[in-house]
């Protein structure tokens, strides 16, 4: 744009001074000062679109930003979370294993070898309570021959279920 304004004033120049005679040469020199003009005018067009064009970019930058930061902020809030419920559950987790080890002591060894091998085949579950008929491993109900038999078992006996092969907890909310 520059060099278009250099020679529009270089040739604007030589008009002036007179030192160009020849009518031909002076209306081609007049013909060119035009079309420089309307060069100068569609480069200052294109200048000025292109600054808009910026202008809109910058904040479309400058929301998008915005955005990310808002969702930085979300994300960095989840992680936070997480990781406070990760140390809780780690607290929980311990405290129930000592608790575990505590009543795992008060079993009898082949009880106890009984159901790490329940809970290994079962998805980590050995024994189910026994509620409302229902045996809460399998979500099966007892039919009427099985809960004869579970009433009938002595209190310290070992009764599994006849679905699952868990071992079934027997409590006073079973009515057992």
């Amino acid at each position: 744009m520059d060099q278009v304004r250099q020679r529009s004033a270089r040739d604007q120049q030589r008009l002036d001074s007179g030192a160009i005679t020849s009518p031909k040469d002076l209306e081609n020199l007049q013909k060119e000062i035009v079309s420089l003009a309307k060069r100068q005018g569609d480069l200052e067009d294109i200048v000025l679109e292109v600054m808009e064009r910026r202008e809109s970019a910058q904040e479309r930058v400058a929301e998008l930003s915005g955005r990310v930061s808002s969702v930085q902020a979300k994300a960095d809030d989840a992680t936070a979370r997480r990781d406070a419920a990760y140390e809780e559950l780690d607290g929980e987790s311990a405290s129930v294993g000592k608790e575990r080890e505590v009543v795992a002591g008060s079993v009898p060894a082949d009880l106890m070898k009984l159901y790490e091998k329940l809970r290994e085949q079962q998805g980590g579950v050995g024994a189910a309570r026994l509620y409302q008929r229902r045996c809460e491993g399998c979500h099966i109900e007892l039919n009427i021959t099985e809960l004869n038999e579970v009433r009938g078992a002595a209190p310290d006996a070992v009764v599994r279920c006849e679905n699952c092969r868990r071992i079934l907890v027997r409590t006073q909310e079973s009515g057992l």
